[in-house]
Order: structure tokens, then sequence, then C-alpha cells
């Protein structure tokens, strides 16, 4: 008989011979997604009996993963701002470093009942721009993406968490063809320059969606777009609010002001240290 402690141990065993970063969260993760239980379980019940249908899912979810494959893929789903996303081949897995825009976007938006106005810029899984409205209750919000499969997701996500009538998605490019005016536009764009994709690590090159990485030749393009055309979609005060790559800072900083933003403080910082969260107001 197979139990779900003894199956674990398995994965734990292989993962660790593979030489992966966190071979006990990978196991566990794993294993009770197989078993359809608590990830806790596998510690306060590891005696528990498992179907032979847990162990053959189980062992194909470690074929996977020793390929190469993020558990958060496997998984089909990743926690952001401790609410649950789904994921798809279209969409980025929302990142905790993507939680610092999050943090930055409502000190911009200090009412916590006001009818703001939103405008997520690569929206993905929507995870930006549902973490938002899920903060502030009357606030409703327009999320773009180029991937008709991304606009898809972040739907479903946004009725997931409870803001589906908040919440619009929309296929485009950019702000192309938009006539609204937002009090805040945000956006993670793709940021890695081109000749960088080949060299990034594997799980990100084989599973993260190119069109959501590939920044142009230095990585900044869709910066220039957002921001050249931001002023003309922003009301009154409102503010623009972009994540950074690393090392961008300066890069992106002098782009917005030459464009004529006022930049509201140096980007905030991850919990790595990283520039993360770059905030700007249109001077005048």
């Amino acid at each position: 008989m197979t139990t779900l402690g003894t199956l674990y141990r398995a994965l734990l065993a292989e993962f660790r011979t593979a030489d992966l970063p966190t071979p006990e969260l990978d196991a566990r993760w794993l294993v009770a997604e197989a078993a359809g239980v608590p990830p806790t379980a596998i510690t306060l019940s590891p005696d528990s009996p498992v179907s032979a249908e847990a162990v053959a899912t189980a062992r194909s979810f470690l074929v996977r993963r020793l390929e190469g494959e993020p558990v958060d893929r496997i998984l089909g789903r990743r926690e952001f701002w401790s609410l649950d996303f789904r994921l798809g081949p279209s969409t980025l897995s929302p990142r905790p470093d993507t939680e610092t825009i999050v943090e930055t976007c409502l000190a911009l938006l200090p009412q916590r009942d006001a009818d703001y106005r939103l405008l997520d810029l690569g929206t993905g899984t929507g995870a930006i721009l549902i973490a938002l409205l899920h903060e502030r209750p009357r606030a409703s919000g327009l999320g773009i993406d180029r991937a008709a499969a991304a606009v898809t997701v972040a739907a479903e996500n946004a009725a997931d968490n409870g803001v589906a009538t908040r919440a619009q998605f929309r296929l485009g490019n950019w702000m192309d063809g938009l006539e609204e005016r937002f009090d805040l536009i945000v956006s993670n764009p793709p940021y890695i320059p081109s000749a960088d994709i080949a060299g990034l690590e594997r799980e990100v090159r084989e599973h993260d969606p190119l069109l959501a990485l590939d920044g142009g030749t230095d990585g900044l393009d869709a910066y220039r777009t957002i921001a050249t055309d931001a002023p003309r979609r922003l009301r009154p005060g409102g503010v623009l609010v972009f994540e950074l790559g690393i090392g961008q800072e300066e890069d992106v900083a002098t782009l917005m002001r030459t464009i004529g933003f006022t930049l509201l403080g140096p980007a905030r910082k991850d919990l790595g240290g990283v520039a993360r969260a770059l905030a700007g107001r249109i001077s005048g």
C-alpha cells in the first residue's frame, strides 16, 4: 500500500538527486495535488493510503518537474496577494516581486472607497488589476493584453476572485484605440532584451510566453510606447506605475522625465532589494 508519506519521500528523493532548488516544497505541493489533499496532510497524516490513480498522477508530475516545468505550471495556478490565480500558456505566473507594484499602486490610491478607474496593460492573469480591485471595493478597471488566451484567463480569474462586475478585459495592443481616461495606469511589460532570452533559466525560457518576456533590443520598447501614450489617457493628477527589470531604473526614469513625468520618488524596492516599482505623474 502506498501512503502519502511514502509517495512524498519518493518524489523528494528524485528531486534531491536532480539538485532542484526547493525539493521539499516541490514534492509536498505535487503529492498533495495528486492526492487531492492539502499540503499539511503530508505532515499530519503521512500514513493515509493513496490510490493507484493518485500515484500515477504524482509520477506524471514528477516527470514534468524533472523536465524543467515549474510547479505552478504543473498545478495550473499560483497564489498572489493571498488570492488564487489560474495560469495559462499565454500568461506569466505572477511572482512575489510584483506584489511591490500592488503596494505602490495602493499607496497612490489612498481612499479605500473612491471610485478610481484603473488600466492594466499587459494584464496576463489579471493579477495586478484584480488585487487592486480587491483592496479598493468601489474601483473599476480595464485590463488589456495582446494574447487572446490571456484575456480569457484574466476574466476567469476576476470571476473566481469576486471582482468580475468591476473588471473588464480586452484584446489590444497597449492603448491603441482607447479614448477613456484613467486615474492610474499600471504595467508589468516585457522587459528582457531580445538577445538575453536564450540565456534565461530553463523554467522561464521554455515555459513563460515569449510575448510577455521580449522587450526588444534594449528591453525598453514597451516602456517607450506606454510612457509616450499615457499622458493622453490619464486624468488630471493621474499616475503611471511601471514594474522594472533588474538595473532598469535609471533608463526608465530618464525616459519618463523626457516625456514630461515627474517621478514620485525613487523606485520602490522588492524584498530582494531590487528597484522594482517606478511611479510618475505627468507634469502640468
